[in-house]
């Protein structure tokens, strides 16, 4: 079999890794290389990395929409299936056209709940207690195709968007291979309907989403931190300067307003609306990541030091 991988970041590489090792695959597809940092230093994706060590053929358009060269490309190789985890961009009707049994997503949701680019922030932002993968056929609309399987895991609460992700790869890699060995045993996709009624979305985070508005519950801001880490990072001020906060707990009862900075045995608590959190990693815009007691012990906390 001819079988066309798609996508980018590690749960990704997660994902073709097992395709490649067990049933093998023909082409990669990966987003372009893309500077990164001040130094606009380029950087392969994970993705693209596996594929090089494997020797892969890598296919990195800069669009899909309307590119026939890659659509003639794509074609070319006549593949049985095309399988995406995590590509970041909806395919067209030409492209899933082109395989013999269609184009198979690996999503990092349990669909229809958390369609579309952000699945495990959103999990993590709401305070699930459980998400899961959902393997399902790919149609034009953003992961609404029919489902052919699920896999479920617990939310633990220390868990962040990393540590989540690479869970969800785990069981990802589990459930593809589940697939295919059944459809290389029958020959047949059974798939179903997705209810749409219950479906919500699970748009792009980005760094307003993830300022913290610390009148609301510790609840909501712990998770908002959960689910902004490692990007973009849970943001708020300090004497006018952005301040990013990348690890919480929460630690007792509030006593005093929203925001309210205290320093008790040198450590840094913070007021919510119903509680206070001990701060356990932050950084100063610029600089480099500290823990909570480091911060506190090297600034001024006097009763008007916010966070706002």
């Amino acid at each position: 079999m001819k079988n066309i991988f798609m996508g980018t970041p590690y749960f990704g590489k997660e994902i073709l890794k097992k395709l490649h090792t067990d049933f093998s695959i023909h082409t990669v597809v990966c987003q372009p290389d893309k500077p990164v940092g001040r130094k606009k230093e380029i950087i392969y994706s994970e993705v693209k990395n596996y594929a090089l060590e494997e020797n892969l053929r890598i296919l990195q358009p800069e669009k899909i929409k309307n590119n026939v060269s890659f659509l003639n490309e794509l074609k070319a190789i006549n593949p049985d299936f095309i399988f995406v985890a995590a590509y970041g961009k909806i395919l067209t009707k030409d492209i899933l056209n082109i395989p013999k049994f269609g184009c198979i997503n690996v999503h990092s949701s349990l669909l229809p709940k958390y369609r579309g680019a952000a699945p495990i922030n959103w999990a993590l932002i709401n305070g699930d207690k459980e998400t899961g993968v959902t393997i399902m056929e790919m149609d034009e609309g953003m992961d609404t195709g029919n489902i052919i399987l699920s896999k479920k895991i617990s939310i633990e609460e220390g868990d962040n968007v990393l540590s989540l992700t690479e869970k969800l790869a785990t069981i990802g890699c589990d459930a593809i291979g589940e697939f295919f060995k059944k459809f290389l045993e029958t020959g047949c996709i059974n798939s179903k309907p997705q209810d749409n009624s219950l479906a919500s979305v699970a748009p792009k985070i980005d760094k307003e989403i993830s300022k913290i508005d610390w009148n609301k519950n510790s609840f909501d801001i712990l998770n908002l931190i959960r689910g902004s880490n490692p990007w973009p990072g849970a943001t708020t001020t300090l004497f006018k300067s952005k301040v990013t906060i990348w690890e919480a707990q929460e630690a007792g009862p509030v006593l005093a307003k929203p925001g309210s900075i205290k320093k008790i045995d040198k450590k840094m608590f913070v007021s919510c609306k119903d509680k206070e959190i001990e701060i356990i990693k932050i950084q100063k815009s610029g600089k480099n990541t500290m823990d909570g007691k480091s911060f506190i012990n090297g600034i001024t906390v006097s009763e008007h030091a916010l966070f706002n």
